[in-house]
């Protein structure tokens, strides 16, 4: 064992808590199969990367900075070094400032190498890789430069950032295309990065640009809309659709073509719907992409959804209910057996909120099935099944199925049809606890639409344990949200007592830098809940009346659970006035 390796397995014991015999482990290990020790480490769990980095720091008197100042990026890197380099050898190079002194996001003990004068900061990850830091040093020249410690995912994340500063605009990327019209179409790995891409094609420049300014800024969905001399490309950001570009006309096709390419669907039709998926990888991030076309009369309208697979997944206490709400929705789901219905429209999160309940119940005694169309995320320990009509496997079918699985939990994408509807009334009779969603307009409204669909009154009553209605408004930006006092005509409208607007604060939104100058960042769920009560039950036998339904439920309905959220700062009146009505 060298000098270096000996100092290094004093410093790991001294200040990580790791055992001798668990270093010794190690050593077997890199004896018998090869590699670095700390890899070995690391892979084994034995220590975190910030205490292997923290001993690295003690061992060669490098500062470790763990969050990286992500303002001093420099986008003249991109054209001095190859992303594939810095990737390989976790290493970045930052300019460093008088504004970088900002320790609230690194270490707890002020670094004197945050007071660098002007010059160049390298940030590694590995301090042992000699060579790699020479020729990176070479190759940039800095007049005098700071080496210092971080984590592989802040040098990932500054590398993506600097080099998506430089990389060419969409209006550039369009001009390039019409200075040169001929465009290439060819297909890349699906699960490329994007920012690895080193096509010269700038139709495959643009597709990606497009992709990954969209995940840049939060997207879920991106639309390509042909007009009759024009088309357009959107993306919604928080529910709300913002312009993104508008192309000549004559690129649409190349286009269309391109994303069809990537989603492996036939792009020689072009009179029938299609749907297809593809992945991509934006640095540490993995995107699945859904992608759907129809032929409208200027050409194929294209959809892409974005669904980003390393985003965790909600928890109950997350989707902003109050806390006698959340007290209520925690006894619901331990419930044995019944029917839990979510409703709302398309994009209102219904089946993120199902999600979070699932994983609040998943635990190993219980046996969770589900069918969806289409299946989102990966839930680890539930078992779920895609919905596929081209071999007939159906949500009737499928929930058939289920059953004969022996199920505890049962979970159905969406009651679309009678078959569906009195398979999940008949499971939740014989003992099976059943999440669905429906699309209504308030929870009330769910029971109109199951006797509507052709499920008897007196099945609904003895199966039905709650309905909920949600919404999605928008969050306020923390960083520039402002106070103020609204007109009476306005208080009115939305409902707010003056006696309310005593205890609490409206605010509105300005917009700044930090939520791309909306005023919003993020969204949270207002949601009223149904409790099938007896009185309800007995009601439902005699009327299904969505509005006596209502006025005879006692609960929080849509609109005072966005007053509510309103009055604690969280969105603003017209927010809730957008998505409720009176």
């Amino acid at each position: 064992m060298s000098a270096r390796q000996k100092q290094l397995s004093q410093v790991l014991l001294e200040n990580t808590g790791i055992s001798e015999e668990d270093y010794e482990d190690a050593r077997k290990i890199r004896k018998e199969k090869g590699g670095n020790i700390s890899e070995i480490l690391l892979r084994k769990k034995m220590i975190t990367e910030d205490q292997l980095l923290e001993s690295f720091s003690i061992l060669y008197d490098i500062p470790f900075w763990p969050k990286l100042p992500l303002d001093t990026m420099d986008a003249g890197t991109a054209d001095q070094i190859p992303i594939q380099f810095l990737k390989k050898y976790f290493m970045v190079p930052l300019e460093s400032r008088e504004k970088a002194a900002d320790t609230e996001n690194h270490s707890e003990v002020a670094d004197p190498a945050y007071h660098a004068e002007p010059g160049c900061i390298i940030a590694v990850n590995d301090p042992s890789q000699f060579q790699p830091l020479d020729d990176l040093i070479r190759i940039i020249r800095p007049d005098h430069f700071q080496v210092v410690l971080s984590t592989r995912e802040s040098i990932l994340s500054a590398i993506n950032i600097s080099y998506d500063l430089n990389r060419d605009s969409a209006e550039q990327l369009v001009q390039d295309m019409e200075d040169n019209s001929t465009t290439i179409i060819s297909e890349i790995e699906g699960t490329a990065d994007l920012l690895d891409d080193t096509s010269d094609a700038p139709i495959i420049k643009l597709v990606n640009h497009i992709i990954s300014q969209s995940i840049k800024a939060r997207a879920s969905d991106i639309h390509i809309e042909p007009y009759q001399d024009s088309f357009k490309v959107r993306y919604r950001v928080d529910g709300i659709l913002y312009d993104l570009l508008t192309p000549p006309k004559w690129i649409q096709p190349a286009l269309t073509s391109r994303i069809k390419v990537m989603a492996k669907m036939n792009i020689a039709e072009k009179r029938l719907p299609q749907d297809g998926r593809l992945e991509v990888k934006i640095g540490d991030q993995d995107i699945d992409v859904r992608v759907s076309t129809i032929p409208i009369s200027f050409g194929e309208r294209v959809v892409m959804r974005l669904l980003n697979k390393t985003t965790s997944l909600i928890e109950l206490s997350d989707l902003g209910l109050s806390p006698e709400s959340l007290k209520l929705l925690k006894m619901l789901v331990t419930s044995p057996n019944g029917v839990i219905l979510v409703t709302g429209p398309t994009g209102s999160g219904k089946t993120t909120t199902l999600y979070a309940v699932l994983s609040s119940i998943n635990k190993p005694d219980i046996n969770i099935i589900t069918i969806e169309d289409p299946v989102e995320y990966q839930l680890r320990g539930i078992s779920q099944i895609q919905v596929n009509p081209k071999i007939e496997l159906t949500f009737a079918r499928g929930l058939r199925s289920i059953v004969r699985q022996d199920p505890d939990v049962v979970l159905v994408g969406e009651i679309r049809d009678r078959e569906t509807a009195d398979i999940a009334v008949q499971s939740a009779l014989t003992g099976h606890l059943v999440f669905s969603t429906l699309h209504t307009n308030d929870s009330a409204s769910a029971i109109t639409r199951l006797v509507d669909i052709g499920v008897e009154p007196f099945l609904i009553s003895s199966s039905v344990i709650a309905v909920a209605a949600q919404r999605l408004v928008r969050v306020l930006c923390t960083e520039c949200k402002e106070p103020y006092v609204p007109d009476d005509v306005t208080l009115e409208t939305i409902g707010i007592t003056p006696e309310q607007l005593r205890n609490g604060s409206i605010y509105s939104a300005k917009g700044c830098p930090n939520c791309l100058n909306t005023g919003y960042k993020g969204r949270i769920a207002i949601i009223e809940m149904m409790v099938m009560t007896s009185e309800l039950k007995s009601l439902i036998l005699k009327t299904f009346d969505a509005n006596q339904i209502k006025e005879a439920a006692q609960m929080i309905s849509l609109r005072q659970d966005g007053i509510h959220k309103i009055l604690n700062g969280i969105t603003t009146i017209e927010e809730v006035l957008r998505v409720t009505q009176h």
